[in-house]
């Protein structure tokens, strides 16, 4: 097993967390890896980094970023004022994928859920990812809603 390790997102971190989301075919068509980051990508880590019910996380290995995740705490008056934990931009370097890391960074995610409260963790995924859909139903998950998206 590979021993890795979580920890918040810092701004070094950015470059590295921009190129895994870049990795797949849907992430090239709407990322910009040319450095140096454009000013929306800066803007959008501080942005993050300093609201308390967000977190961007990488996951290490032997001091490389290997993977990344963000999760946001939504406060709610539905469910009896639950709390949600929304996670999204989920990665994982290619040479990594398959080997237990995804699963590994859901539960360290559920956890982090649960330790802020969260009675419900959710997520969205793009329909052109259906190796996705089946992960998330491995891990529990129900395609219980239909959601939407509009372009501003």
């Amino acid at each position: 097993m590979i021993d890795i390790q979580f920890r918040r997102a810092q701004a070094s971190d950015l470059p590295v967390i921009v190129t895994l989301l870049a990795d797949d075919p849907l992430g090239a068509r709407r990322e910009d890896t040319s450095l140096p980051l454009s000013q929306p990508y800066q803007a959008a880590f501080s942005a993050i980094d300093a609201d308390p019910n967000q977190m961007l996380a990488v996951v290490i290995d032997r001091e490389q970023v290997i993977g990344t995740l963000q999760l946001t705490f939504i406060p709610g008056i539905s469910r009896r004022g639950a709390w949600r934990g929304q996670i999204e931009a989920v990665r994982i370097a290619r040479e990594y994928r398959g080997t237990g890391i995804g699963t590994r960074m859901f539960e360290w995610a559920f956890e982090q859920c649960r330790a802020r409260g969260c009675s419900l963790v959710q997520l969205t995924t793009d329909k052109e990812r259906p190796e996705a859909h089946r992960f998330y139903e491995e891990l529990g998950f129900t395609a219980s809603h239909l959601g939407f998206k509009k372009a501003l």
